[in-house]
């Protein structure tokens, strides 16, 4: 019986792939995926710069500035169209008078008095704690958040005030303060820091009503701890402009 190998002996048989074969093939066709893949998001371009962001920048500003200019624009066909209908209105004094109240009340008209302005800053990005016992800061720790300007414009109503403006805005029972990032989107407008809030009032009042708010105290701790911007001013006599955007409420429908 001979004892040399058959070199046909088992040529029907499938080869019996190696676990290190199969991970190493597996490796490198995962990575050619992830190259075509990237080769066809770029396009031929640098995928690493910021181009797209900065498009994308570029065209929130513009949007921004368009509808301020359409709110400039809407503001003043309303101002013509009320100018209209009084003229060729019949309606009594006495309505006039309920009109007027209205339209003040509603913050489409121009409000004067003394006020208080609040101003919100980031704090500076190397900042550390200025206090003993405080951890480092965290990112989030030193930008100003929705919550903090909701809470001066909602303290700034407890504290009577008869009309707010948020950077050049009026603000309207149906205004949104919302903050995307580090930015304030305020009825179709984009803003950056910082942020400027005034109130029209009896200062004193205004003053104590931002003092006494749980949510301000808390923000304070901040302020002293990483040095986020906090100043509030007496401004003297000022005139908030009326609200000239549209009016029209706008809600989701379901689909039919």
């Amino acid at each position: 019986m001979s004892n040399s190998a058959d070199p046909h002996k088992g040529a029907g048989r499938r080869p019996r792939w190696r676990p290190v074969r199969v991970l190493t093939g597996a490796v490198f066709a995962l990575a050619g995926l992830i190259f075509f893949t990237s080769f066809n998001t770029a396009k031929g371009t640098n995928i690493r710069t910021d181009a797209s962001l900065l498009k994308l920048s570029d065209l929130i500003q513009e949007r921004s500035h368009k509808n301020g200019e359409l709110d400039e624009s809407n503001g003043s066909l309303r101002d013509d169209v009320e100018s209209l209908a009084q003229r060729d209105s019949g309606g009594t004094k006495a309505d006039d008078a309920r009109l007027k109240a209205l339209e003040e009340n509603a913050g489409t008209k121009k409000l004067s008095g003394d006020a208080v302005t609040v101003t919100l800053a980031d704090a500076p990005p190397n900042a550390t704690a200025k206090l003993p016992g405080y951890p480092e800061p965290q990112p989030n720790d030193l930008v100003i958040h929705q919550q903090d300007l909701q809470a001066v414009v909602n303290a700034l109503w407890q504290g009577g005030a008869e009309g707010i403006k948020v950077m050049d805005q009026r603000l309207i029972s149906t205004s949104a303060v919302r903050c995307v990032g580090n930015t304030l989107i305020l009825q179709g407008r984009v803003y950056s820091p910082p942020y400027k809030v005034t109130a029209v009032g009896d200062p004193g009042k205004l003053k104590n009503a931002l003092a006494a708010s749980p949510e301000i105290q808390n923000y304070m701790l901040y302020v002293n701890a990483y040095g986020l911007g906090w100043k509030v001013d007496d401004d003297g006599a000022v005139t908030l402009p009326g609200y000239s955007g549209t009016v029209d409420l706008h809600y989701a429908k379901p689909v039919e």
